[in-house]
């Protein structure tokens, strides 16, 4: 993998792991030569990602959208700084640009990020890995309920297995570098509306 776009939260949480964790991904795509996306924010999460990033020599996309940019402002140490109009224009940049979606620990704007890219994983849209960065147990809750959507019939257990987790950000990245898509007739089966 040459990229990868991360979701996270543009704040910091409440536990210092948080943010450490943010960094040790930083950290580990700059060693790794894989070029940051992310949304751009200098805030929380966000910015630590990328300035840990760019500290280790990597490459750093931020891509947001012009009406954030007084509330939210950007990371003042990025590579690039793509603004767009829209919402749904930044998540269709970040995703051209990148070979891999990790979603760290974050809100509803991590999460709508996270389900949407894995919706479009499983329409064929791409063909790319997603991966969960879980630090101290923040994504076991969300990982059950998926399980448990998984056992009442409205994900298909080949589905469900698109999502890979870990804990650690190089162990991650292995996966996913190592993942294959599966054919395109696992994703959607003719019994599927």
């Amino acid at each position: 993998m040459k990229s990868v776009c991360v979701f996270c939260g543009s704040r910091e949480g409440r536990r210092s792991r948080f943010i450490q964790q943010a960094e040790a991904l930083g950290g580990e795509l700059a060693a790794r030569r894989i070029r940051l996306v992310y949304g751009g924010s200098s805030w929380g999460m966000m910015g630590a990602l990328a300035r840990a990033c760019g500290r280790g020599g990597g490459e750093v996309i931020g891509v947001l959208p012009r009406g954030l940019t007084g509330r939210e402002p950007p990371e003042g140490t990025l590579s690039q700084l793509v603004l767009v109009d829209t919402m749904h224009q930044r998540k269709a940049t970040m995703a051209e640009q990148s070979e891999g979606f990790i979603a760290l620990p974050g809100g509803l704007g991590t999460l709508e990020e996270l389900f949407e890219t894995l919706t479009w994983l499983l329409l064929g849209i791409h063909d790319r890995p997603c991966g969960l960065l879980d630090v101290d147990d923040y994504w076991v809750p969300l990982l059950r309920f998926l399980d448990h959507a998984t056992g009442e019939g409205f994900i298909d257990p080949q589905h469900r297995s698109l999502l890979l987790h870990d804990r650690d950000p190089g162990r991650l990245l292995d996966r996913m570098a190592d993942w294959s898509a599966p054919p395109r007739t696992v994703w959607l089966g003719a019994d599927q509306t």
